[in-house]
């Protein structure tokens, strides 16, 4: 039997009777994908092309053909840090003062266009997705995501279980050595900041926990629940303890020279198999002003 190579298929191996649609959808295909697929002559079955709902049979191999595409924006090259690559997914340390994706004023030096540069190194034609971003100055777990069931794959875990920790480390000592921060958010009359905002906010949780005091500042380790812009950011500062180095949300800024926050774990599960994968993403020499702060942090 035939199998089509995996970088450019997705091949599963069916277990039970059922139709082709059915089963495509229980592997999160949507309707409107599998629709695609069948007007674009991508479903395989058995290596030989599948134009209609079938009825499929234990040991049936169905692929599904990826497309290539053209780059989503300017090809440049430059070394970036892989945490971890499969069929599916690319996970990138991204470096402090870098944008993650391009926009208006910023169409080149992103992170975008050298994973672009990377996707040009091994010959893969696609589009670079990102699974989630992080602020220019905020370094650590960037996700991208190879082909778009695996995007929206991906984007179905963010709503649900990925686990997102980081480091922060910030002004003055916490009374509480360990609290939930759960207030909404809501974008601050200039346009640019966000603020607690208890009449319009949306809701936004975060936990935090000390890790370490030295002098006048704390290390904290710093769970997300929910996603909002500068939530991080804008929870630590309700609780008068801005992150260091923070300009726009009154940080100290004499000890480094952007804000000093840094995703360094996430768990998510892989496309193709479900298996959980549990990430980490080395701290940036910058941050580590905060001597003896940087333990093994898989611990």
């Amino acid at each position: 039997m035939y199998t089509l190579n995996s970088k450019d298929f997705f091949n599963f191996k069916v277990d039970k009777k059922i139709l082709s649609n059915n089963f495509l959808r229980e592997k999160n295909f949507s309707s409107r994908l599998i629709r695609k697929s069948i007007r674009e002559n991508l479903i395989y079955l058995n290596g030989k092309s599948l134009r209609e709902n079938k009825k499929l049979k234990p040991c049936d191999i169905i692929s599904v053909k990826i497309l290539e595409e053209e780059p989503n924006g300017l090809v440049e090259h430059k070394n970036i840090d892989i945490i971890y690559e499969d069929e599916d997914l690319l996970v990138v340390n991204k470096p402090p003062f870098m944008v993650t994706h391009t926009a208006k004023d910023d169409l080149d030096g992103t992170l975008l266009n050298y994973v672009l540069g990377y996707f040009d190194d091994i010959s893969l034609k696609r589009k670079v997705r990102f699974a989630n971003r992080l602020d220019r100055d905020t370094s650590g777990i960037v996700i991208v995501a190879k082909n778009s069931f695996a995007h929206a794959n991906i984007s179905k875990q963010y709503k649900n279980d990925v686990n997102k920790k980081y480091l922060a480390i910030v002004d003055g000592i916490l009374d509480e050595k360990e609290g939930v921060i759960e207030m909404p958010i809501a974008r601050a009359e200039d346009g640019i900041r966000r603020e607690v905002n208890l009449v319009n906010g949306k809701r936004a949780k975060t936990a935090y926990k000390v890790i370490l005091e030295n002098e006048n500042m704390s290390l904290l380790d710093v769970k997300l629940f929910t996603g909002r812009t500068h939530q991080i950011r804008v929870h630590l500062k309700s609780i008068g303890h801005p992150i260091v180095g923070d300009e726009l949300y009154g940080g100290n800024t004499d000890l480094i020279k952007r804000q000093a926050l840094h995703c360094y774990n996430m768990k998510i599960k892989k496309i193709r198999s479900g298996e959980e994968l549990d990430l980490y993403a080395s701290v940036p020499d910058d941050f580590k002003f905060y001597k003896g702060a940087f333990l093994d942090l898989k611990k």
